[in-house]
């Protein structure tokens, strides 16, 4: 089980990239939501987000106690669900996926409030709730860019 977890959380390994592992881990978030996104269904959107949610949490608890730290780098399960709210329900462009990326990663870097105090929470809810909301910040800015320049961020 726990190589599962580890598995799980490091998304099989991108997390255990050397450097930036946090943007490898928003990378591999794009590949997934491209075959969500292309099953056309907002429920299998939300249904992803959900269940990489909860399996995140699980699973980054799971880690935190191999790591013997918190929210260590190799975990990035939480960057794949953030990169999945980022550009939930939206019918982007390549543009407006690598808007997205790009205004997810500053999110997630700077950590405004809620975020940087929802990091407090026990275990993987931690981990995986300060990039949850990082990816709602990050979520409404790009619907605000799309409804100004649609013909760039909308497909």
């Amino acid at each position: 089980m726990n190589r599962l977890a580890l598995a799980v959380a490091t998304a099989l390994g991108v997390g255990y990239v050397p450097f930036a592992p946090g943007t490898f881990g928003s990378v591999a978030g794009l590949l997934v939501y491209l075959p969500v996104r292309a099953s056309g269904l907002a429920w299998v959107e939300l249904a992803a987000i959900v269940v990489v949610f909860l399996v995140g949490a699980w699973a980054a608890t799971a880690a935190e106690r191999h790591f013997g730290h918190i929210d260590p780098g190799p975990i990035v399960v939480d960057e794949v669900m953030g990169m999945l709210v980022t550009l939930a329900l939206l019918p982007v462009s390549v543009v407006g996926a690598l808007t997205g990326f790009v205004l997810f990663r500053i999110f997630d870097v700077i950590k405004p409030p809620p975020c940087n105090s929802l990091e407090a929470l026990p275990g993987g809810w931690g981990v995986m709730s300060d990039d949850l909301m990082a990816a709602v910040y990050a979520h409404v800015c790009l619907r605000l860019l799309a409804w100004w320049l649609p013909a760039w961020i909308l497909a």
